[in-house]
């Protein structure tokens, strides 16, 4: 048997590709093993967004190298070069047999295939209808589309990724059909931008169970809520910039509370500032839309939905003003779940050419205090559930009880929710299981609940 090993790093659009290529190595007769002696050789999957993230990486390939001494590279890393142009990763370690970019199944599957031939006719081989995953089976991520076509100053992602390409919507309906049919109950949609689902595309019209249906966000969302709610299942939606048509996925959300199920009133949106000036200076998309009225607004026709984003403080040329201004947004706009990166150079990022720039010390201590500010509204935010009635997605199970999450929670990015011990059989539950309980009370960004 021919065995590959794999590791895969970063964000889950890069699990999703994982995924993909795991399917295919499973489909050719491979098989994957997480042990680096039982290897013929090994896949890393890198990451290359941030300096932490590329140093993660290339110390994973090093490792991978040292214990096992064949290794591919593939991922967001493979695609950055040096100042000379020359590959970042042959630089560290000339000795890998391959290195490809992000979202290349083929050109990783070449290049096992030159160093550990197939085992055999793939047609000869069985696999789950959903492929392979790397997530627990009652919750999966779904990708919608590829690249990106902003330019934000802070981010390299575009030059590793390409520009936006949509999958077809009836593609993406169809493999969340195999993925609810297949048990899972939790499907987190993910892009580089979701909002700009279908716009490469013009929003071509595809057909879906007999009916057309255009590739547009809204459309996508009404869809996949229709399906969640026939396999009592969630729909999460993530990287969602705040578009104005946004507003017209919130009512969607709104039934949420009523029934359990369908479109969680949860929305992941990368603000990463709130003062218009330096959203300018970031080149972010949709920096000119009055966000604050807007969140307010979708608070209004959904009360229950929770925001989660991500921020960064110290960005060249912020003043102590535009920083002021960030933290009363924070608390005016009443985010939920906030992660906050003090500035980080990036190579290839034009910001880098900015002036203004913040000694790092300065960067640290804004990320502490926006972090501060932070958590004390979440906290105040999720003691207001205290004595609430809310569903939970059972992730784990012992006898001292059990853990999930809420709908306020994506999964190792937000809280938990800690179950208590059950006290009688008709109580009992299982992994994957949608639960509903009793929240008693609140420990730093998490819940406790009793059935």
């Amino acid at each position: 048997m021919s065995k590959v090993g794999f590791v895969s790093l970063g964000c889950p659009k890069a699990l999703v590709d994982s995924e993909l290529i795991l399917t295919r190595l499973s489909a050719e007769g491979y098989e994957v093993t997480n042990q680096y002696a039982d290897a013929q050789l090994v896949i890393v999957n890198t990451c290359g967004f941030i300096d932490s993230a590329v140093e993660e990486s290339l110390q994973a390939i090093g490792e991978a190298l040292t214990e096992n001494g064949k290794v591919i590279v593939t991922g967001c890393l493979g695609a950055k070069t040096e100042q000379d142009g020359s590959s970042m990763v042959l630089q560290r370690h000339p000795q890998v047999l391959a290195v490809t970019g992000p979202h290349a199944t083929n050109e990783v599957l070449d290049a096992v295939h030159l160093h550990l031939p197939k085992p055999h006719d793939p047609f000869l081989d069985l696999l789950p209808p959903i492929g392979i995953k790397l997530t627990p089976k009652h919750y999966a991520y779904l990708k919608i589309s590829e690249g990106c076509n902003h330019h934000c100053s802070f981010c390299i992602i575009p030059q590793m990724r390409g520009d936006l390409v949509s999958r077809s919507i009836d593609d993406v309906l169809s493999e969340a059909k195999k993925l609810f049919e297949s048990g899972v109950k939790e499907l987190l949609i993910v892009s580089q931008d979701t909002s700009a689902y279908g716009v490469d595309i013009q929003y071509r019209t595809g057909f879906w169970q007999g009916r057309p249906i255009k590739s547009k966000l809204f459309d996508l969302a009404s869809a996949l809520k229709d399906m969640a709610r026939e396999h009592d299942a969630w729909v999460r939606l993530h990287y969602v910039y705040p578009y104005p048509f946004v507003d017209q996925i919130i009512p969607l959300m709104a039934d949420f509370k009523d029934h359990g199920n369908g479109l969680l009133p949860y929305l992941d949106i990368p603000f990463q500032h709130a003062h218009p000036n330096v959203l300018k200076r970031m080149k972010r998309p949709a920096s000119g839309e009055k966000v604050l009225e807007r969140t307010i607004q979708w608070r209004e026709v959904c009360p229950d939905l929770v925001i989660r984003s991500t921020f960064i403080a110290g960005f060249p040329g912020e003043t102590r003003a535009e920083f002021d201004y960030l933290l009363d947004f924070i608390n005016q706009s009443q985010i939920d779940r906030v992660g906050c990166f003090a500035y980080s150079p990036v190579a290839g990022a034009s910001a880098n050419l900015l002036d203004g720039a913040l000694d790092q010390a300065e960067r640290e201590a804004r990320q502490g205090e926006f972090m501060a500010t932070a958590q004390a509204l979440s906290s105040e935010l999720l003691e207001r559930r205290v004595g609430q009635r809310i569903r939970v997605l059972v992730d784990s199970q012992n006898k001292q009880g059990g853990i999930g999450r809420s709908y306020a929670d994506a999964p190792e990015i937000d809280g938990v929710v800690y179950i208590e011990p059950v006290d009688r059989p008709s109580k009992r539950y299982r992994v994957g299981d949608l639960i509903r309980a009793t929240v008693l009370s609140t420990r730093g960004h998490d819940l406790i609940v009793r059935i």
